[in-house]
């Protein structure tokens, strides 16, 4: 049997760490914030020093793997680099000793690379705000430190034997398996031959394909194929949306089948606002009991997971329950054990993703599997972009506790000064970064971090959000550039100032340059190269579109040119578009949903409606909808059934939902579903114009196209299925518009304008 290669870091992590689950000594740095302290700290060093130092070693099965931080070679001292923010005072001991079992396993390491007979082990803490070290120093002889690394080997090596025979049995399995249907439906063999060819050749892969082929099972189907020929560690498929995961999940237990024993581990990712069982307390032992002695039982929790058959959500959280533990802690600790991984697109592309780190501390190979990508701009321009309410800053100045009134004041002097610099103009966008402002911001998230380190036990909500707030701001503005832009929105009740991503690209290249092959799939990624600039997609990004495998008589496509539903028309329009759905419900009684561009012209229609046409069922989504209400929503479209739903396009009922047969017969679509025209998209065309070109087509008219195609695929789901869609502005007549539109659709004949 081959040696099972395993980091210093993990290695120490399964052997060394015990004691609660302690987050107060937090936020930990950044990783930017890491690299950073680690060239500081070997910037002090002498010309003596190497950082970086490439270490290994074997013991039984185990091949150890690490890098050294830092070697002096004149003083024979190894140097273990950890950068922290706050008073290391209140570091917990469990965290510290975890430190020195590292600096003793790569002092092991050393003294048999370099034939030593005893090594001197510095252990550094950079404070990331103060800039000040400090430096904990021991003595080892190199025996003492053999022995303490083959007890942590020891420890790791029954574990290591198991993953062993797993990785051989999942990848025989794998290797093995066939399409769990016989046969592939229309369009989801060339899909699942792409996705496969770009997993060998370490390409990735762009893949448009029409809703109801199949795709989550047509895309997992041949990464997992790829993960055993090409030697993939792991498999991460990403979605937008709960009804993604639940694709994804369900796709997965139609490829184990009936067989008893599969040996692959599947995990769903889940939120910790949705995992946390008690929000009420805080992250450590003193406050809650499922963080009291956590890494005592999580060993028993680990290895009672491998007998399960999947690890979803409700089944890691009776695994925890069963062993007092947290499930949402567990759940990220068995990631690192998982085949695959179901999780959000956030897992992966954002600046602090957990599964782009496992992977980069790992150096595993990945195939990523990215659903309903079109997305992913939107998703992307989210997590790299941060805002700050003025109000805020000043209501917590005076409720704050006195500690902190001083340094929330300073933040209130250099808002105040900002808004006197500028003009009185209700949006505007900054020359440069207000750096006054951000100095005083920083200075004011220490003091924070530092009064919830000393008073864990004294939630304050408000104070908290500002925090994590102020927290994102400053790691964003670290890295700005051309790629976004700082504004100062205005309101009756303040000011809010927001560093606003405008193109992730230079966000995201890391992550697909991290992975060996990324897949990105959805019915409307059209046009190509909106995406390809907006993510920053590798050059040799391979592209296929999927042929439709419905055919153009199956959809009825009617363009309206005679409804306007531009912002000043829709008054006007009321009348027209509520009777073409009365009229279409009477040639056709079944179940239809009619799309609009925003809650209030909705809520305008559905009223009109149901006063001119009270005998038709009629239900319609309002704003914050809970999951249950949600699924009371979609219940009402039953086979068989007769209504209208009125829904918000882009919204939770425009895509992800799926109403086979005659569940749904019907869409109606009031709008081109673009953006409203306001200062900030205006200044978005502006920026996208600069940098891409086309800055109405990328601000505009591409994303409000993807809501319309997206939502209209709602109607045809199987070959089977017969459906009509209306579009209802004169707009639809437009020969650039029509273009974009799907090319099975038929369309026409349409009503002029």
């Amino acid at each position: 049997m081959s040696k099972y290669t395993v980091a210093v870091r993990t290695l120490c992590e399964f052997a060394a760490k015990r004691g609660d689950l302690d987050l107060r000594f937090t936020p930990a740095p950044t990783s930017r914030e890491g690299m950073q302290g680690h060239a500081e700290v070997a910037a002090r060093r002498g010309g003596a020093y190497r950082a970086e130092v490439p270490l290994e070693g074997e013991h039984g099965d185990l091949l150890v793997r690490g890098r050294a931080d830092g070697w002096d070679e004149e003083r024979r001292q190894l140097v273990e680099v950890k950068t922290h923010r706050g008073r290391l005072g209140r570091q917990p001991a469990n965290h510290r000793a975890l430190h020195w079992a590292q600096a003793r396993v790569y002092g092991w390491l050393m003294c048999r690379a370099q034939a030593l007979s005893e090594i001197e082990l510095a252990l550094v803490y950079l404070d990331v705000d103060t800039r000040d070290e400090t430096v904990f120093v021991e003595r080892w002889p190199a025996a003492a430190l053999q022995a303490h690394f083959e007890q942590c080997c020891d420890a790791f090596l029954g574990w290591a034997r198991q993953e062993l025979a797993h990785r051989a049995a999942r990848d025989a399995a794998l290797a093995s398996m066939a399409f769990p249907h016989g046969h592939f439906r229309a369009g989801q063999r060339p899909l699942a031959e792409a996705v496969f060819r770009a997993a060998r050749a370490g390409r990735c892969l762009m893949a448009q394909a029409p809703t109801g082929i199949g795709k989550t099972l047509g895309t997992l189907f041949p990464m997992l194929k790829a993960a055993a020929s090409e030697g993939l560690d792991r498999v991460f498929f990403l979605t937008a949306k709960t009804s993604g995961r639940a694709l994804a999940l369900e796709a997965m237990r139609t490829l184990h089948g009936a067989r008893h024993a599969w040996p692959v581990r599947t995990l769903e990712l889940v939120a910790r606002d949705k995992a946390c069982e008690h929000p009420d307390r805080a992250c450590h032992g003193d406050s809650c009991p499922l963080a009291r002695g956590f890494y005592d039982r999580l060993p028993s929790a680990r290895e009672a997971a491998l007998a399960l058959p999947t690890w979803d959500k409700a089944a890691v959280r009776t695994l925890a329950f069963s062993h007092g533990i947290c499930p949402y802690y567990l759940n990220q600790e068995l990631a690192r054990w998982s085949d695959v991984v179901v999780g959000d697109h956030n897992h992966f592309f954002d600046a602090s993703a957990m599964l782009h780190g496992l992977a980069a501390a790992h150096d595993w190979r990945v195939g990523v599997l990215v659903d309903e990508a079109h997305n992913l701009v939107p998703r992307a321009r989210a997590m790299y972009s941060a805002s700050i309410d003025g109000a805020a800053a000043r209501a917590l100045k005076r409720t704050a506790p006195p500690p902190l009134k001083r340094a929330l004041g300073r933040v209130t002097r250099q808002w105040n000064a900002l808004l006197r610099e500028i003009s009185d103009a209700p949006y505007r966008v900054l020359d440069a970064p207000p750096q006054p402002l951000l100095e005083a911001i920083q200075q004011a998230a220490a003091a924070i971090g530092e009064h919830f380190a000393e008073q864990p036990a004294q939630p304050d909500p408000p104070l908290q959000a500002f925090w994590f707030d102020a927290l994102h701001l400053l790691r964003l503005a670290e890295s700005f550039g051309a790629h976004s832009l700082f504004d100062l929105t205005r309101s009756p009740r303040g000011a809010v100032l927001c560093l606003r991503n405008v193109l992730p690209a230079p966000h995201l290249k890391p992550r697909f340059a991290a992975a060996r092959s990324i897949t990105l799939f959805s019915a409307t990624l059209q046009p190509e190269r909106f995406h390809r600039e907006l993510l920053g997609l590798p050059d040799d990004t391979a592209w296929i579109e999927v042929d439709s495998p419905f055919e153009g008589g199956q959809l009825q496509v009617r363009i309206d040119g005679r409804i306007s539903t531009r912002w000043r028309h829709r008054a006007a329009s009321l009348d027209r578009l509520v009777e073409r759905i009365a009229a279409q419900y009477r040639e056709r009684p079944g179940n239809y949903l009619a799309f609009f561009s925003s809650y209030e012209y909705l809520d305008s229609a559905a009223a009109r409606f149901v006063q001119r046409h009270a005998d038709v069922p009629a239900w319609q989504q309002s704003r914050g909808m809970s999951e249950p209400e949600q699924a009371a929503f979609l219940e009402r479209f039953a086979a068989g059934g007769r209504g209208i739903g009125f829904a918000v396009l882009g919204g939770s009922f425009a895509e992800g939902i799926d109403l086979p047969g005659d569940r749904l017969v019907g869409a109606f679509i009031a709008t081109l579903g673009m953006p409203a025209a306001s200062a900030v998209n205006e200044e978005m065309r502006r920026r996208l114009d600069a940098l891409c070109g086309d800055g109405f087509d990328y601000a505009y008219l591409f994303p409000g196209l993807q809501k319309v195609v997206q939502a209209a695929g709602r109607v045809i789901r199987t070959t089977s299925d017969r459906g009509v869609l209306h579009l209802m502005d004169d707009r639809f007549l437009d020969r650039r518009v029509r273009d974009l539109l799907p090319r099975w659709w038929a369309l026409g004949p349409d009503e002029p304008a």
